[in-house]
């Protein structure tokens, strides 16, 4: 900004609001003001002289009474013909170098049409830093023009009259108009100003003092930091008087140029961005408010996530935990050790060259079988069927007759057919019993007996139904070979295996009437005219050999077959063997099977021969043998011991079979050593042998960890 000075002989007096003029120069009130300003201590007296501003000084070095007398508050020609030449000018034009407080009121310069509307800045900042300002005489206010303003008023005028600048905050430094004086006559001043200036160029080092900015002193807030200046006209006319300028001190120089921060001043923007653009607000902003974050490392983030997971992981596995605990245990179990034990020596049975068979002994279970097991006619054998179907729906016990049962006329018409065995004789009307006809069914094999019980079984015409029944009985026993469709066996279609039919022989025979009625070699029956005898006689009577039955069959599809059954005494245990042979068949021609049934009989003679000469008793168990043990059903085991001997009637090399079974009641899950928790079955069948078995350990449930780590 250009400075502006006023001719110091002007006398013209400035306009004013007031009634009253302002006083000439050299008044007795002018007087009192310059000499109040002249009293007090000048701050800018001690100030750092601002090496930026320009030194004004004349062509031969000396100072510029004009701009003195200009920056001199309140002093007049008189006055200012007494300063010392050496003292400090307080007319140094540096903005930050008035007083000024925050708590002031910024008084705006009075406008040419006489309005408080302050003038626009004509230069920059920069400008008016480096060049003095030189304030024209003009009214401040109407206290001033009038001379009734107050103290605080004046005092502050006084302030403002140190450098002529007034402070405002958000403005820059400006220059205050001469009201009175006219564009041209300002730029007359001005020129006339510059030209009684000493220039830079002649050679003077003089420079106005300059003092460090205010907020570096701590003497001002970050609002004031930002305020700008507005020059003001002084109190009275300046003098002309001379005023010499302070040389500029060097270390002064370097502080005001230079000048430290302040301790709680906030950090500066960064600097710009390579390119010359501005960082991005918001880094700005936190690179001024925020602490950055620590940089992300492995190991923070393996810590962060241990931090999220671990509780959602424990309420995870205590959930679990509860659950496992809360699930009921599983059923124990018994577990064999071993599922079959085989007797010491070994044994060959004299099988025939032809057909099949099968050999069991009680309780021990089967011996062998021989022949390829293919459903085959069986002839009469149909008849066991029969016989065990009809007690299995009506039981008799031992010595009862049972129920009487009428012969109807196609009982008596069946017993007059040729080419198969049946009952002659029969009157239609007349009564047996239920046991009478089952002798004439298994002694003589009367085929037209085995019909009319089927059809008394069922009650109707037809035996198909009761054919059913057969068949639904083999299923049960597991015959998956055989299959019945006549009841008597007469029909070739009626088929099965040996083995299909050791399953019968064995199921039948537990039955104490039917084996009471298979071995009698002969039966007189009240009703007919003569006694009946047993197709299997030969065998039921040989000596030695113990044959009890059971029945024999012949035809010439079927050829001889024969289920048989034998008894011998070993020691205090009398088992019963059992068999079946089947497909018997002689050379040339056999009406009948007559032929065949000679054959079967002979060949099964010597199969009973060599198993009754076979049969020994033999130990198998022994007491505290561990058999097996106890399952928890979580990976826990409690071992099982026999608390008996078992000895087992069978021939050597034969196959015993082992089971473990629940004893009465559940299996516990923890019971005191010694304690019989089941029983082990040695063999097959109702003779089947069995000991009790005991926990040679206490028994006890899963432990804590075992049901919390369970997955099944």
């Amino acid at each position: 900004m250009k400075a502006v000075t006023v001719a110091s002989g002007s006398s013209e007096t400035p306009k004013t609001e007031g009634p009253e003029e302002r006083p000439e120069p050299g008044t007795e009130a002018e007087a009192a003001l310059g000499t109040a300003d002249a009293d007090e201590p000048d701050p800018a007296a001690d100030r750092t002289p601002d090496p930026d501003a320009d030194a004004d000084t004349d062509a031969d070095g000396g100072p510029d009474a004009d701009a003195k007398a200009a920056t001199e508050p309140g002093s007049d020609a008189g006055t200012d013909a007494d300063t010392d030449p050496d003292e400090p000018a307080a007319a140094s034009i540096e903005p930050d170098a008035a007083v000024r407080e925050p708590e002031a009121k910024p008084v705006a310069a009075a406008g040419a049409d006489g309005s408080d509307t302050p003038a626009a800045p004509e230069d920059t900042a920069a400008e008016a830093e480096a060049e003095a300002v030189t304030p024209a005489p003009g009214p401040v206010g109407d206290g001033a023009e009038t001379g009734e303003g107050d103290a605080e008023e004046v005092e502050d005028a006084q302030d403002a009259d140190a450098t002529g600048l007034l402070k405002v905050p958000g403005t820059a430094p400006t220059a205050a108009p001469d009201d009175d004086a006219t564009a041209p006559e300002r730029e007359a001043e001005s020129e006339e100003g510059s030209a009684d200036r000493p220039s830079a160029e002649a050679g003077s080092t003089a420079v106005a003092p300059r003092r460090a900015p205010s907020w570096a002193r701590g003497e001002e807030s970050d609002a004031e930091r930002t305020s700008t200046f507005v020059a003001l006209k002084p109190l009275t006319t300046p003098s002309p008087s001379p005023a010499p300028a302070p040389a500029a001190h060097p270390r002064a120089a370097a502080t005001a140029t230079a000048p430290a921060p302040r301790p709680d001043a906030p950090r500066e923007p960064a600097p710009l961005a390579q390119g010359g653009g501005a960082q991005p607000p918001l880094d700005l902003l936190a690179e001024l408010t925020n602490t950055a974050p620590p940089p992300e490392t492995p190991r923070r983030t393996a810590v962060r996530r241990v931090k999220i997971w671990t509780p959602v992981l424990l309420l995870l596995a205590g959930a679990v935990g509860g659950a496992q605990l809360l699930r009921p245990l599983p059923a124990p179990a018994l577990v064999s050790a071993a599922s079959a034990h085989t007797l010491d020596g070994q044994f060959t049975i004299p099988w025939p060259a032809q057909g099949q068979g099968a050999v069991s002994v009680s309780g021990a279970g089967g011996v062998g079988t021989f022949g390829e097991q293919q459903p085959v006619p069986t002839a009469s054998v149909a008849k066991v069927m029969t016989a065990y179907v009809i007690l299995k729906g009506h039981p008799l016990r031992k010595g009862e007759a049972g129920p009487d049962i009428v012969v109807d006329e196609k009982a008596v018409a069946d017993g007059t057919s040729e080419h198969e065995s049946r009952i002659e004789d029969l009157t239609t009307g007349t009564k047996f019993s239920q046991q009478d006809l089952l002798k004439m069914l298994m002694i003589p094999s009367g085929n037209n007996v085995a019909r009319l019980l089927a059809r008394w079984d069922t009650g109707s015409d037809s035996e198909q139904a009761f054919v059913a029944k057969m068949n639904a009985a083999a299923q049960e026993l597991g015959m998956a070979d055989t299959t019945y469709t006549d009841p008597s066996g007469l029909d070739a279609k009626t088929v099965s295996t040996a083995a299909d039919q050791l399953k019968l022989a064995e199921a039948v025979m537990e039955d104490e009437v039917f084996r009471s009625v298979v071995a009698l070699p002969d039966a007189t029956i009240k009703g007919l005219p003569k006694p009946i005898y047993n197709n299997n006689g030969s065998l039921l009577t040989a000596p030695g050999l113990s044959i009890r039955g059971i029945k024999t069959g012949s035809s010439s599809a079927a050829g001889g077959t024969l289920m048989w059954a034998a008894y011998k005494s070993v020691g205090d245990e009398t088992p019963l063997v059992l068999g079946t042979l089947m497909d018997q068949h002689v050379d040339g021609p056999d009406p009948d099977g007559a032929n065949s049934l000679v054959l079967v009989k002979a060949n099964s003679k010597k199969i009973i021969e060599a198993v009754r000469a076979a049969l020994a008793s033999a130990p198998v168990i022994r007491k505290g043998q561990t058999v097996g043990h106890v399952a928890d059903g979580l990976g826990g085991r409690t071992p099982l011991v026999a608390t008996q001997d078992v000895n087992v009637v069978g021939v050597p090399g034969q196959q015993l079979r082992l089971s473990l079974g629940a004893g009465k009641g559940a299996l516990p899950h923890s019971a005191k050593a010694g304690t019989e928790v089941g029983v082990l079955t040695v063999g097959e069948g109702s003779g089947a042998k069995t000991v009790p078995v005991a926990v040679r350990d206490a028994l006890a449930e899963p432990s804590f960890t075992t049901r919390l780590t369970r997955l099944g």
